[in-house]
């Protein structure tokens, strides 16, 4: 970074010793406002096409080439985008996304549409992009920001947003600087991912291996409806009837009081009057939970009494054959989420119902060996997990040192004539 810092700081001295003139984006160039372009205009193939909200989930801050397409017909309609064009995105439901940018790169015309505004300028493009990110630019968008749960900027407040405008030069050893950074972010993104993926499959290999019957001396084979108690939840209805803030309500379990790569739940969001228990299933604290939805087959540990909806399985009564620890490996592991994929695939609709549940063949080896194995992967589990929160942390950093440096260099002393 020093010696690009030198030859910044030489061309600034040479080129712009006095400081460097702002200007409002009102003068540096044109906005115009898009309108039309619904989703539903999307075609497979015409003219290339950005739509508004494409900006914030799917492009970053370049490109030269579109997601998306209309009919030459539609497209006669629409705001036309050129090579070096910022599209903005001027309407967004929070702060940070409103006023994204992307710099359009490519050679032919494209369009846009509402709640979309294109940038015409005589700048660096990527200069230009890159300040949109800026802090500096978000401190002055906030002051022109209007609305609360949907936040819009209008094209006549964006022009009167100041950008410092050093000499092209500066603006293209800029973006020479941030354009190497960008490209290291993302290699070091695609290195952590990778890791964390490779770790991942390590530890589920590791786990079903442990698992595995043949691995085992005493092992058996059991049929789990024989040895343990599965059976569907209930819900009462309409459910609104029996929801209630009383503190003397039953907890009412729900897929949305778990936690991403949690084991237990612990709590819940909402409770039931306690008249809607006998319509529902009550589960105990220390039995399992079985989700059939969303995280499909997936198990949780319940750390609460409560009762469970029809979206749920609960597994008890299983203590005499199974180490709840070993039983949640088990039922999380490769091994037997397969198993129970390809006898819920086989009807019309895929159903992880109690009577499937019932029939798995499980291993069963002793609980003294349940417990050892359930220690090494408890082990493993901890240092997955700390893999998976500290390479994040890593990027993290990386991110926050590059958003210093972008900052850092499109800061200028002003230039006062």
């Amino acid at each position: 970074m020093s010696n690009k810092q030198s030859k910044m700081e030489n061309l600034i001295s040479e080129l712009c010793p006095n400081g460097v003139v702002y200007k409002e984006l009102g003068q540096v160039g044109t906005f115009t406002r898009g309108s039309g372009l619904q989703k539903t205009d999307f075609t497979e193939k015409g003219v290339g096409c950005i739509h508004y909200g494409q900006i914030y989930t799917y492009y970053g801050i370049r490109t030269n080439v579109t997601k998306s397409f209309v009919s030459k017909e539609l497209a006669v309609t629409l705001k036309k985008v050129n090579k070096n064009d910022l599209i903005i995105a001027c309407t967004s439901e929070n702060m940070e996304d409103v006023c994204k940018a992307v710099v359009w790169l490519g050679e032919e015309e494209i369009v846009t549409g509402g709640h979309s505004t294109i940038f015409k300028h005589d700048q660096n493009p990527m200069y230009v992009g890159y300040f949109f990110q800026t802090r500096y630019f978000f401190d002055q968008k906030k002051k022109y920001a209007k609305g609360t749960k949907v936040i819009e900027i209008s094209a006549k407040d964006l022009a009167k947003i100041t950008i410092p405008i050093p000499p092209l030069a500066i603006q293209a050893e800029i973006v020479k600087i941030l354009n190497n950074f960008t490209e290291l972010e993302a290699e070091l993104e695609a290195e952590l991912e990778a890791e964390l993926e490779a770790r991942q499959q390590q530890y589920e290999h590791y786990r079903d291996e442990l698992l595995k019957i043949e691995n085992s001396t005493d092992a058996k084979s059991v049929r789990f409806g024989d040895i343990a108690k599965i059976v569907r939840g209930g819900s009462p209805r309409p459910i609104s009837s029996y929801i209630t803030n009383d503190e003397n309500g039953v907890n009412w379990i729900k897929i949305g009081d778990t936690e991403n790569g949690g084991k237990y739940i612990t709590h819940t969001g909402q409770k039931i009057k306690p008249s809607g228990v006998a319509k529902s299933r009550f589960v105990k604290k220390g039995d399992f939970v079985l989700s059939n939805s969303m995280s499909f087959g997936r198990p949780y540990i319940l750390k609460i009494d409560g009762c469970i909806h029809d979206g749920w399985l609960a597994i008890s009564d299983f203590d005499q054959t199974y180490h709840s620890d070993y039983l949640y490996h088990l039922l999380s592991s490769n091994l037997i989420s397969r198993m129970m994929e390809q006898k819920a695939s086989n009807g019309t609709v895929k159903n992880l119902n109690a009577e499937i549940v019932k029939s798995l063949i499980l291993p069963a080896p002793s609980l003294v060996d349940q417990r050892r194995v359930a220690i090494l992967l408890d082990k493993f589990d901890i240092l997955t997990n700390d893999i998976s929160e500290g390479l994040p942390a890593e990027l993290n950093a990386r991110r926050t040192q590059y958003e210093y440096y972008r900052n850092k260099l499109l800061s200028f002393k002003e230039y006062v004539g």
